[in-house]
């Protein structure tokens, strides 16, 4: 969470493909950034971690924490359009139909509470966070590629195997061919010696 539009602009840079940005809807406020596990998307968060990033959010504005009914939006970080003509901690939407939102009729001061007690404040170098993270998804990304490659050519060789093994080519050789006066003439030699 950002406490003020400088912190609100170093978060929105580094954000995470996987990070999901929470903000009171028409008021200034802290942006609030939920970071998702590897394969879970907005989707997928929870109804009460929701509730908390709302209360979070809304407990950080000055404005929306008087009112009630406020509505919070909510969106990935990806989703997130910054443009160079906008103020500081400002940003817009790239894809307006991919904000979601959630109405907080009050503060719950119990939420509210249970957060400022787990709190930790953090000073991580957020350039350097998002550089390593990148660097880690193209290992796996390159991984993954290696891996379905290496599928194909097992499926590939299966394949040609199979073709082989249904294949005439294999038993259709000269030189393994004998035809039938070369079995006759061979029988009669044996039948002949079986006699002597």
């Amino acid at each position: 969470m950002g406490k003020d539009k400088f912190e609100n602009e170093h978060l929105l840079q580094y954000g995470w493909e996987e990070d999901v940005w929470f903000h009171v809807d028409k008021h200034s406020s802290a942006h609030v950034y939920l970071r998702m596990p590897p394969g879970k998307t907005i989707e997928d968060i929870p109804p009460d971690i929701l509730e908390d990033c709302a209360q979070l959010v809304k407990y950080n504005s000055i404005e929306g924490n008087k009112l009630h009914g406020v509505v919070v939006v909510y969106t990935p970080w990806s989703n997130l359009n910054k443009t160079g003509n906008m103020d500081i901690g400002q940003v817009g939407f790239k894809d307006r139909k991919r904000v979601k939102s959630i109405t907080v009729e009050k503060r719950k001061n119990d939420i509210i509470n249970r957060l400022e007690k787990s709190k930790k404040e953090a000073f991580p170098n957020l350039a350097q966070e998002k550089e390593d993270h990148e660097r880690e998804q193209i290992l796996k990304r390159k991984q993954a590629f290696k891996e379905q490659l290496k599928a194909e050519k097992l499926q590939r060789q299966e394949q040609e195997r199979r073709k082989q093994e249904l294949s005439y080519s294999r038993i259709m050789v000269e030189d393994n061919m004998t035809s039938n006066k070369d079995l006759e003439s061979s029988n009669f030699e044996e039948y002949e010696e079986s006699f002597l």
